[in-house]
């Protein structure tokens, strides 16, 4: 049985349009168009799986005036890319238009709140399969056989790099071409849902890397009227990574905003259909325009409805204007811990107040423990061990100024975020081309003690609920010795004291006076109970060490 779809462009300012499609053996179908400015047109279809195209004539400048140009829907949830023509996919089935049939199970899960996250960044085509691997992996399906590994390491959200069709099969994904498919190369529809599914299964909430400054050159937007949507120019030459949506431009006759009418449709849909617990906006400096991110952030969460939602922008460098009271996101990445750690964990420089200022985001005038999220490393730079030997600092060395970096990361103020195979001293440089993890390494002694300092620390964070607090306090600091104490605590008695040493001596029998109260403490990365008295307490103190003591 056929009924009759509707097919529909947005294109207010083109002069004509016609529907192409392998249902009328690629024959032009004509289309009307309304006052909204949409050109329809309906065909029976009976149910199955059939490729499509508009034909525009288009307004951007680089065609000649009103030449007719094939483009892919804006719109499609699903791209033909193998076929090199990038034909728009439509699925019909009991005489509607679906993405996919998946039937989710895990909605009514409980996921944690944005202050007891602690999130793993992944690039779904390096994340799985590697160098003990025979088969070439990096799909949906690979990351869920992953899933108990990161339990285990006891993450609790994951945030992927983007999953919108990129041209080609290996991408970082910040090349969007289609804002409402997904990459074809990492699986279907369905297999992202059912990772997406499992995950809440376990308690883990998944983030998406958002891009909504830019588009891929040739994404159909471009081709159907460039300056409609995008700026005619980019206006950060410099950082420029395609064309960039214009939200200041609003066309007085059908009262929108058309580059925020597309990207909020782009948004609703993913947080509908994906069932996503929040997103990552890239470039958020370059988007420049708040107005815009407050009314966007406002309409994922009315989608996300009653659950939470975490919006953070990457913003480099970091703004407290982005997250605090008047700004738009929740969060913000916090791009000078990382800086900052770095540099004393590699011996580069020693300098309390900066170090201070990252440890307590406060200081720099953020408000909150949710406002930022604190990294060692992410996808835009080198892994630790990299810096490290580059600096010449190899093998047991390198591991324990990976464990000081960690204790920090996990007991600063903020969300903690781990980079994939970060945890257990993945060493490849960044680049460009596919950089898959190295999954062997994790049989070296070295690697798996990492390993075991990253997951003993984010279960510190679920014990003890001191770190989800903006409460802390500096109680220590030598600037000679290179030491540097400070006390976490929450309104229900838990207490936590970091003491970091940053440099390379051994500090024997060393004394930290004011600590919060007296009696058994209990060293967590060691595993051992400490005595306190009146007078504080006196610990042995490694080169390049944290200790981490828990009130008992």
């Amino acid at each position: 049985m056929a009924k009759p779809i509707e097919f529909n462009l947005f294109a207010p300012y083109n002069k004509g349009a016609a529907l192409i499609g392998s249902f009328s053996d690629w024959q032009e179908i004509p289309m009307e168009k309304g006052n909204d400015g949409y050109f329809r047109t309906s065909v029976e279809l009976k149910d199955g799986v059939y490729k499509y195209k508009f034909r525009v004539q288009s307004n951007s400048w680089f065609f000649e005036p009103e030449q007719w140009v094939d483009v892919t829907d804006p719109y499609a949830t699903d791209i033909d890319e193998l076929s090199g023509k990038d034909d728009s996919v439509i699925h019909v089935k009991d005489c509607e238009r679906i993405t996919d049939t998946y039937v989710w199970q895990n909605d009514d899960k409980p996921l944690p709140a944005d202050h007891e996250l602690v999130i793993y960044e992944l690039h779904v085509g390096d994340f799985s399969g590697g160098e003990d691997d025979p088969y070439a992996r990096g799909k949906y399906k690979h990351v869920i056989e992953k899933l108990d590994y990161l339990s285990e390491l006891g993450i609790n959200a994951i945030e992927l790099m983007p999953l919108k069709e990129y041209p080609g099969d290996y991408s970082w994904g910040y090349n969007p071409r289609h804002f409402f498919a997904t990459e074809s190369s990492y699986g279907s529809t369905a297999e992202l849902k059912k990772l997406i599914d499992e995950c809440h299964g376990r308690g883990i909430r998944v983030i998406i890397d958002g891009i909504y400054n830019h588009s891929e050159a040739s994404a159909p937007l471009t081709q159907i009227d460039h300056d409609y949507w995008y700026h005619h120019e980019p206006r950060d030459p410099d950082n420029n990574w395609g064309p960039e949506f214009n939200y200041e431009h609003y066309d007085e006759k059908l009262e929108i905003h058309p580059a925020r009418k597309f990207i909020g449709e782009t948004i609703r849909f993913w947080i509908q259909e994906y069932h996503l617990d929040g997103i990552r906006y890239d470039a958020a400096r370059q988007i420049a325009n708040y107005d815009f991110m407050h009314w966007i952030v406002q309409e994922a969460k009315n989608t996300a409805g009653a659950k939470p939602f975490y919006n953070v922008a990457e913003h480099i460098p970091e703004t407290t204007s982005i997250t605090n009271v008047d700004g738009p996101m929740d969060g913000c990445w916090h791009d000078s811990f990382y800086h900052c750690i770095l540099e004393h964990i590699c011996g580069d420089t020693f300098d309390l107040e900066r170090l201070k200022d990252v440890i307590d985001c406060k200081r720099q005038g953020f408000l909150g423990a949710t406002n930022v999220v604190n990294y060692l490393t992410n996808h835009d730079h080198n892994h630790i061990m990299v810096e490290l030997g580059n600096r010449e600092i190899f093998d047991e060395e390198a591991f324990r100024r990976a464990k000081l970096g960690v204790a920090i990361l996990m007991t600063a103020v903020g969300v903690p975020l781990i980079w994939m195979g970060e945890e257990f001293g993945e060493y490849k440089p960044k680049q460009p081309e596919s950089s898959k993890i190295d999954w062997t390494l994790l049989g070296n002694d070295l690697n798996r003690s990492l390993f075991e300092s990253y997951k003993g620390l984010t279960n510190l964070r679920k014990s003890n609920h001191a770190l989800y607090t903006e409460n802390i306090d500096f109680i220590h600091e030598n600037p000679e010795a290179k030491v540097l104490a400070y006390t976490r605590w929450n309104d229900e008695g838990s207490r936590v004291v970091v003491i970091a040493n940053f440099s390379e001596n051994f500090l024997a029998g060393y004394h930290v006076p004011n600590f919060p109260s007296a009696g058994t403490w209990h060293e967590w990365t060691g595993n051992y109970d400490v005595e306190s008295g009146d007078d504080g307490i006196i610990t042995d103190l490694g080169p390049y060490e944290a200790k981490v003591f828990v009130w008992q």
